[in-house]
This record gives structure tokens, C-alpha cells and sequence, in this order.
């Protein structure tokens, strides 16, 4: 059933609150189409008024953004070093002892959860190991050399202070052994 002009207002009248009626000729439906676009999908939002007592007082330093705001590990992104990235790979290890294997004492699977370290194989061709730099932090690893530069965002956090770096020579790759500090492995070992 197809309705007109006439009777969409009417209906249009019916629907409306009794608290929104008025007489004015802006509440009245118009006769051209409505244009609708995604804003208009949802509840209406309002904009509040409330001063917020942080942004009323005065910064010292000119920094554009607060501490919060910038994303983790965004202070190690360099957007205007031209060098690739090098291949990478990203294995996980653990310590698994004859008990584990033969008589499943402990409660170890092969997920990643019962893992205790993660191992960072970078390939460097080209390199020696007088031109690597190597900079770890709980969520990031920094990796530059004179052809190539790798800034990974770690998907676990580690601890950077014993963690070990390898040089194989033959193959020109770097391996970095990161130990994972998550929160809940005391429930995984």
C-alpha cells in the first residue's frame, strides 16, 4: 500500500510526541524528500557542555598531545627512513624436559601459551655485526643497520633486560631470544 503526500503527513502528525507538536511552519513535514545519510542512523548525540578541569589549565611544554593520547610505541615509528625491512620471522620456545614428553606431568601444550620465550630471526643480508643496532623494549624491538631497518610492535610483552641477542655469520641473521612476561603465566606453568 503506497501512501501520498497528504496522508505520510498525516500519519507523520499521528506518530509525533504530544510534548514536540507546535504550530510553526518548520515542524511541519515538507513535501521534497528527506536526505538521509550514515550521521542520521542512531539516537541523536548531544554535545556537552561540561568543561573539563585538565583542559583549563595551561601546559607548560608545547606538545600538541598528552601522554596518553599518543599510541604505544608510536615514538619509535620513523616515517622518513627510506631503508626495507628486512625478513623476519617469529618463533616461540619452551623448555620441555622428559617429564613433559614421556609421562605429561606438567600441564604444557604446543600453544603459545605455554611458551617461555619468543625468538626473533631477522635476516640481514649484506650486514656485519659492527653495523647492527639493537634496541629492546617491553613492546618493541628496534633493529638498524647500515641497508635495512625493522621496528617490530612485539605481540606479547618481554623482558628486555634478559633477553639475548645471536649473530650467526654464515647466515647473516640476528637472532633474538626475548623472554615473555604476560600477566597470567603463573596459571600456564
Amino acid at each position: 500500500m503506497e501512501l501520498g503526500g497528504l496522508q505520510a503527513a498525516a500519519l507523520a502528525h499521528l506518530l509525533k510526541p504530544k510534548d514536540e507538536e507546535s504550530d510553526s511552519d518548520e515542524d511541519q513535514p515538507s513535501s521534497s524528500v528527506n536526505k538521509f545519510n550514515p550521521g542520521n542512523i542512531g539516537p541523536t548525540k548531544t554535545v556537552s557542555t561540561k568543561i573539563n578541569e585538565t583542559s583549563t589549565k595551561k601546559p607548560n611544554s608545547k606538545n600538541i598531545w598528552e601522554a596518553e593520547e599518543v599510541p604505544e610505541g608510536s615514538e619509535f615509528d620513523d616515517i622518513y627512513d627510506p631503508r626495507p625491512q628486512p625478513e623476519y620471522e617469529i618463533v616461540y620456545k619452551q623448555a620441555v624436559t622428559s617429564e613433559d614428553m614421556f609421562l605429561g606431568m606438567s600441564n604444557k601444550t604446543p600453544t603459545t601459551a605455554s611458551c617461555e620465550d619468543m625468538v626473533v630471526k631477522i635476516h640481514l643480508p649484506g650486514a656485519k655485526i659492527a653495523d647492527v643496532q639493537l634496541d629492546v623494549k617491553t613492546k618493541f624491538l628496534d633493529c638498524r643497520s647500515s641497508k635495512f631497518k625493522l621496528g617490530l610492535h612485539l605481540p606479547h610483552p618481554v623482558d628486555s633486560k634478559s633477553s639475548k641477542a645471536q649473530w650467526d655469520g654464515k647466515k647473516e641473521e640476528l637472532c633474538v631470544t626475548l623472554r615473555l612476561m604476560r600477566e597470567y603465566d603463573m596459571l600456564n606453568f
